[in-house]
This record gives C-alpha cells, sequence and structure tokens, in this order.
C-alpha cells in the first residue's frame, strides 16, 4: 500500500489507499463509455475480479491487457486449449480456470451481441436508458451493490450465454463504464463524469 496525500482534491474514500486507485478514479471510473473494445475490456476485468479486490484486478491490468491481445473479443473467442493452458501458467493474471474459459466464452457472445445490435454499446446501455443514472451519494457506505437495472442486465447477459455477471458485477461493470454516476457528491470527480 502506498502512503498518499491528497488533501488538493476531495475523492471517493474508496480510492485513497493506493496510487493506481488514485489514476483509475481520477481518470476512468464513471466515464460514460461507447467504445466496444472497452466495454469488453471492463466485462473481463469485473469478472476477474470476482471473489477479489479491484487493486488487485488493476494490478494485473497491463498483463491481461497483453495475454487478451488488446482486449479484441474476435481473438479471444477463438481462444483454445493452447491459449487456456497457457494463461492457466501466467502469473501476470488472475489464474482461474472458470474465469479463463468464462472470458472466452464471453467474447463469443459479445461478438453475436454485436452482431445483432450493430454494436455491444447499443446494446449495454438499454439498460440505462441510455443515459447516466446520476445517484447523489454523501458516503461510500450508500453505495449499493446491485440495483434493479444490474439485475436486468445480469439476466439478459445470463440467457445470453455470459458466465461470471451477476447482478453485484454488473453493477461494478456499471460503475466503471459510466452508465451509473456513483462518485460521491463531495468528489470533485461527480460534476465531471
Amino acid at each position: 500500500m502506498t502512503e498518499l496525500n491528497h488533501t488538493e482534491k476531495s475523492r471517493c474514500q474508496w480510492c485513497l489507499s493506493d496510487s493506481i486507485y488514485v489514476e483509475y478514479h481520477d481518470k476512468e471510473w464513471g466515464v460514460p463509455v461507447h467504445d466496444d473494445k472497452k466495454h469488453f475490456e471492463f466485462l473481463i476485468l469485473d469478472a476477474a475480479q470476482a471473489g477479489l479486490s479491484w487493486l488487485t484486478v488493476l494490478k494485473k491490468r497491463e498483463n491481461y491487457r497483453k495475454v487478451f491481445v488488446n482486449f479484441n473479443p474476435e481473438i479471444v473467442a477463438n481462444f483454445g486449449e493452447t491459449e487456456i493452458n497457457q494463461l492457466l501458467q501466467n502469473s501476470g493474471i488472475i489464474r482461474n480456470n472458470l474465469k479463463i474459459r468464462s472470458a472466452i466464452q464471453n467474447a463469443k457472445a459479445f461478438l453475436k451481441i454485436q452482431e445483432e445490435f450493430g454494436s455491444f454499446d447499443k446494446f449495454i446501455w438499454q439498460f440505462t436508458d441510455y443515459k447516466t443514472i446520476v445517484n447523489k451519494w454523501e458516503d461510500i457506505k450508500q453505495l449499493p451493490a446491485s440495483s434493479n437495472q444490474s439485475d436486468e442486465m445480469s439476466k439478459s447477459l445470463k440467457k445470453r450465454g455470459f458466465s461470471f455477471v451477476g447482478s453485484t458485477i454488473c453493477y461494478a461493470y456499471m460503475q466503471a463504464a459510466g452508465m451509473i454516476n456513483d462518485h460521491l457528491i463531495t468528489c470533485f470527480r461527480y460534476n465531471e463524469v
């Protein structure tokens, strides 16, 4: 854990323990995503997070970027046993067989959605009526783990063949992709995103 001094700006408390967290919070978290490759990246990373801290995933992000070929769903969808075995040996990522196989299956399901809707972006934003839900939390303890929208997203993704997309993971994904603004109202990023 890195000691940090963040008195110059008011931030959400969850990001204050490490400079990687601060960087992610200040530049990415809650910024609306409309790029399919970025959507796929967050789907892989949020699924990898299941049962772990987000900081653990962020520290391995660059390794994920390399082994998942810059989060290219067309390539990941074609991974076979050789690639799976290589990934299971790679200490730079979370070496969980189910999560690795899920990423490949999710890539296939992702491509089907792109084919049906023209883009994953068009599909995924329907769960928030194509706009960011802006919450007004004063304390980190108020942030929910899920919502009606994440429940619906989870059900829909599971029906389409995705795994590791429970409502809590979907809610975290929605926060990351800017579908929900869960910055605290005291955070300098609240009005910026």
